[in-house]
């Protein structure tokens, strides 16, 4: 095998699979390898499998490492030509259009991945062949500049008191950077659509509850110093760095799943690639059970009709996404009631 200067190819047994692992002393983080990378991940594989297997999933790729100036892009698409081991998974995206996305089905597919400077894995909250039907309902707490982990974390223990009052589990993750991300898994018999106005309905009521701390408003204008619970995490397409994930930023923080008694203590700081086997080693997986908690989505539809028939409208969808029913113009506000004030 030719050499590099960032050490020859190896090739990697994992599961039985033989991976080829190019310029393995490569960097990929400030002190950190590309072999450490895919050992990390190797590391935490059993437990990620469970959240991830079946999974459409998107591909956050620094082929250059997560440096200064480096580039990086989203693959959502499986190349043409993987390895036999690598598969994927068919979707169909809000223009229509399909696609074929990985399935992170197994350790060597994860691997395989790094390879190919993944840094993070972005899941869909489907699984196959289910791929139209999401079973999860995930809610993203986006903690505006200056608002501390301790106020997320009050927000999260709020969302997870309203999940309870509807009869839903909820299970908490860091998500590698200075939110948290909750998730209730749900049967798999509705659409994006109806998942996207339950999780709109949640959020009201937790915005009714704490309504100096959080936010549904889609424009960050209007957020002002507030929490944003981003309800589009659950439109069509959406995606959420996957339970373990890496993150890209130079300390390698991980979205690590945790016990809620634990989230209060927890530094995310120190949540990292270095740290987190040791967490896995002395911790149960405070997510096993969640693939068995799935509840129906009713109850929460319920609260949207509810307020839709109070009169709270449609919100915005992604800029992204086609214009949907009932929604309101994707504008601005403050530009808005600029154009208005010309026409008057």
């Amino acid at each position: 095998m030719a050499s590099t200067p960032h050490g020859p190819p190896v090739l990697l047994d994992i599961d039985g699979v033989q991976v080829r692992l190019t310029s393995p002393d490569k960097p990929v983080f400030p002190g950190i390898t590309k072999r450490e990378v895919v050992e990390y991940y190797l590391s935490v594989g059993d437990r990620m499998l469970v959240q991830v297997r079946g999974r459409p999933t998107a591909l956050e790729r620094w082929p250059d490492g997560v440096l200064p100036d480096a580039e990086h892009f989203y693959q959502k698409h499986l190349p043409r030509k993987v390895p036999e081991y690598v598969t994927g998974i068919d979707v169909r995206f809000p223009s229509g259009r399909a696609g074929t996305l990985l399935d992170p089905a197994t350790r060597a597919a994860i691997a395989w991945a790094v390879q190919m400077g993944t840094i993070t894995f972005h899941s869909w909250p489907v699984t196959a062949p289910l791929a139209s039907s999401p079973d999860q309902l995930r809610i993203d707490l986006d903690p505006a500049a200056g608002r501390s982990f301790a106020d997320v974390v009050t927000v999260a223990r709020a969302c997870r008191e309203v999940l309870a009052e509807l009869g839903f589990p909820a299970f908490v993750k860091l998500s590698g950077s200075r939110g948290v991300h909750v998730f209730t898994p749900i049967v798999a018999s509705h659409t994006f659509v109806d998942v996207r106005h339950a999780a709109i309905a949640i959020g009201r009521e937790v915005e009714r509850r704490l309504p100096d701390l959080v936010t549904m408003s889609w424009w960050k204008e209007e957020r002002g110093e507030r929490i944003f619970i981003d309800y589009n995490q659950n439109a069509q397409d959406r995606v959420m760095a996957s339970a373990y994930s890496l993150r890209a930023r130079p300390e390698a923080p991980v979205s690590l799943p945790v016990d809620w008694d634990d989230l209060g203590s927890v530094e995310p700081a120190g949540v990292t690639l270095r740290t987190v086997p040791d967490i896995l080693a002395t911790t149960q997986d405070p997510w096993a059970t969640m693939g068995q908690a799935a509840v129906p989505l009713d109850p929460a539809l319920a609260w949207w009709e509810r307020d839709v028939a109070d009169g709270l409208p449609e919100l915005a969808y992604p800029p992204d996404f086609p214009k949907m029913p009932g929604e309101p113009p994707r504008v601005q506000p403050s530009r808005a009631r600029h154009v208005e004030g010309d026409e008057g």
